[in-house]
């Protein structure tokens, strides 16, 4: 390994810094082992071998820059002063970890110390890393983010979309791939066929280095200039560190699938060994130093482990945990004129103008930016175009491109800046062009965005457009109510609204809860429903449903097109007088209106257009099963579409569509 003092011209405080920051996190983790022998320990993702990608990076950053590790990457959290006991309490599932026991190993952040961890799925941090680096280009702070990522992960369509975004956004964003030559056994050859990763950063435009991940004074060297280069001229960079690791993925897979040789030849290359024998050739080290150094270090961290050990114990409290789920956020009423904290509020109680179902969202997002300098609209074709259903005209006009943003087709990659954003206290607005494409940025949504504030106290301050359902015959990719894969996901939030009037006023709560909140738009009501809506900011609460029709023959419980099918319905049946219930949020959902409403009737007809099985439908009947059983007169109906694929033929449609079996639901539960 060539250390060429030339090359590397450091002052001697320098390299003793280098030094110590290398050298702590391989006796930290030796520590780790020990526990992990002795059963303290769950589980160990070694990088032992690794160190020097790790410290070199991190030492090149400035201190209130972002890095976003990963597994191996200890030396980060140990560079950056993390406090080392409550890394070991972390570690070990204690009640002082970053996650409380929630999580285990580096999934977790401190913003304090400006590092995001991963999640165990590798690939959606790097779009997080996009957002950071997105807000500092706003903030117009000339500041870098740096994201690890390991060779395997480079296979994953993440790792492409967030490429892709920072260089068609020009973020001042490091993609340090960690190529240690195997994903878990897998080896490279089996991974990529391109000669080299770094061969991978010409599909898109970006500079592209490779280095020597085991040498520290030139991962430290080749950052240093590149991170400070980006802050002047900010474009992504990919940077590909050749390095090795000397143990298994994690302890209980081993290195089996490791020829003797190749460990060999890597132990040769070790970082902290090398490097050690230049500080002492240079004199910059005496000879007793590095065993001092390494027992200065032991000390330091068996006194860690004393004071996590004292408070490892973790209380079991179920409310807690309930609580914890979502980011605080006080129940909110609607604010002048009326008030709908009973759920009985409707926009008959005053005099405002009419609007369509679209327009009513258009205002809200309007009022919502207007309110907030910090809140960002991304979608695709949402800017100029105005978006697939022309609700985003006009906002691109007003509030400029750094704010109406255009994106690509990467819809993971999106909802992972908008995680990024929330960290930095930005607010996002997020189209799927249609519901159904949500697919594509599924992991974000349920693994990232749902999970980040129980795990470790991140808000994700996000709201997903969802234009979402039926009635225009345009089949199977174009038409889903996929609402039910969400609703139970603790920590999302989930809003159906019916009538332009609930529309703007939940739209404009879903702005304001610091909470992940899917927002459900059925396309069919954006032109044909029209409503009063007052033209000031109002909100209503999440999670207050509205009793739209009062009777005793029955309860009618649904959301969104349900409603206007119910509607229609009883008015063409004016002998069943029913509670209609238009519930607006399905996560949460109004249990107790809804309880009372069948405690009162009797008997329950539940009915939306999603497919039978699993549906909503079946959550809120097993509700009333439990809480009701006494109070029913009949058995719980469901009404729902059928369970197939939503066909594109209009007749075919018709039939697969709950409406066409709503009458003869209804009247059979009347005369029940």
């Amino acid at each position: 390994m060539d250390f060429d003092p030339t090359r590397y011209p450091y002052t001697k405080d320098i390299h003793l810094d280098i030094y110590y920051n290398l050298v702590k996190p391989r006796v930290f983790e030796e520590k780790m082992l020990v526990l992990l022998r002795q059963g303290k320990l769950g589980k160990w993702f070694s990088g032992i071998g690794q160190e020097a990608l790790s410290v070199g990076a991190t030492m090149a950053m400035q201190s209130d820059e972002f890095i976003l590790p990963m597994h191996r990457n200890l030396g980060v959290f140990t560079t950056r002063k993390v406090p080392l006991a409550r890394l070991i309490s972390q570690f070990q599932g204690g009640a002082e970890g970053f996650t409380k026991g929630r999580d285990r190993s580096f999934h977790f952040g401190s913003i304090d110390h400006g590092i995001v961890g991963m999640i165990s799925h590798l690939g959606p941090q790097l779009a997080v890393a996009d957002g950071i680096a997105l807000a500092s280009q706003l903030n117009h702070q000339k500041k870098v983010t740096l994201v690890f990522t390991g060779e395997g992960a480079t296979s994953e369509g993440d790792f492409h979309e967030a490429l892709n975004v920072a260089s068609v956004w020009n973020l001042p964003v490091i993609f340090l791939v960690e190529n240690n030559g195997f994903a878990l056994s897998t080896p490279t050859e089996e991974q990529y066929h391109c000669k080299n990763l770094i061969d991978k950063g010409i599909g898109y435009g970006m500079e592209a280095y490779q280095l020597d991940g085991n040498n520290v004074l030139e991962v430290f060297r080749v950052l240093t200039s590149l991170a400070f280069s980006l802050r002047i001229n900010p474009r992504p960079v990919l940077i590909e560190g050749l390095t090795f690791r000397m143990r298994g993925h994690e302890e209980a897979s081993g290195t089996k699938y490791v020829s003797h040789e190749k460990l060999d030849a890597w132990a040769e290359l070790d970082p902290i060994k090398n490097y050690e024998k230049y500080l002492l050739s240079l004199g910059i080290l005496e000879p007793g130093d590095p065993e001092k150094i390494r027992e200065d270090f032991k000390k330091e961290i068996d006194e860690a482990l004393a004071e996590a050990e004292a408070h490892l114990a973790i209380e079991v409290d179920a409310e807690k945990e309930l609580d914890e789920v979502y980011a605080p956020f006080p129940d909110i009423s609607l604010s002048e004129p009326g008030n709908t904290v009973s759920g009985k509020a409707s926009s008959d109680v005053f005099i405002a103008p009419n609007l369509r179902f679209l327009d009513a969202i258009r205002q809200a997002i309007l009022m919502g930016m207007e309110k907030y300098p910090h809140l960002i609209l991304m979608g695709q074709d949402i800017a100029e175009y105005g978006g697939a259903f022309k609700l985003t005209e006009g906002l691109l006009e007003k509030f400029g491109k750094d704010r109406v943003r255009n994106t690509p087709l990467c819809e993971s990659a999106i909802l992972g800046i908008g995680l990024g954003l929330s960290i930095r206290g930005y607010k996002s607005i997020i189209e799927m062009q249609f519901a159904d494409f949500v697919t594509m940025g599924f992991n974000q949504i349920v693994n990232n965005l749902a999970k980040v504030y129980y795990r470790w106290g991140q808000k994700a301050d996000v709201v997903i457009r969802m234009p979402t359902g039926a009635g225009m015959a345009a089949g199977p990719y174009h038409s889903q109510s996929n609402e039910a894969w969400f609703i139970k996901t603790p920590g999302l939030k989930v809003v159906y609204p019916a009538f332009p009037f609930d529309a703007k006023g939940l739209f404009l709560s879903s702005l304001e809860d610091p909470n992940p909140v899917l927002f459900f738009e059925h396309k069919f009501l954006y032109r044909s429903q029209t409503g009063p809506v007052p033209e000031e900011y109002y909100t209503l609460p999440i999670g207050k449903g509205h009793t739209l029709m009062e009777g005793r023959d029955l309860s009618i419980i649904t959301y969104g097109m349900g409603v206007h099918w119910a509607l229609e319905c009883l008015k063409e049946n004016p002998q069943i007088h029913a509670d209609l219930i238009d519930l607006r949020s399905l996560q949460p959902w109004d249990k107790e209106l809804v309880l009372e409403s069948v405690k009162k009737t009797g008997k329950a007809l539940i009915l939306h257009e999603d497919t039978l099985t699993c549906g909503f439908g079946a959550e809120i009947s097993a509700y009333l099963s439990e809480h009701a059983f006494r109070y029913l007169d009949a058995p719980i109906l469901r009404c729902a579409s059928l369970d197939t694929p939503i066909p594109a033929n209009a007749h075919l449609e018709e039939e697969f569509l709950a409406k066409k079996r709503l009458k003869e639901s209804l009247v059979y539960l009347w005369k029940f």
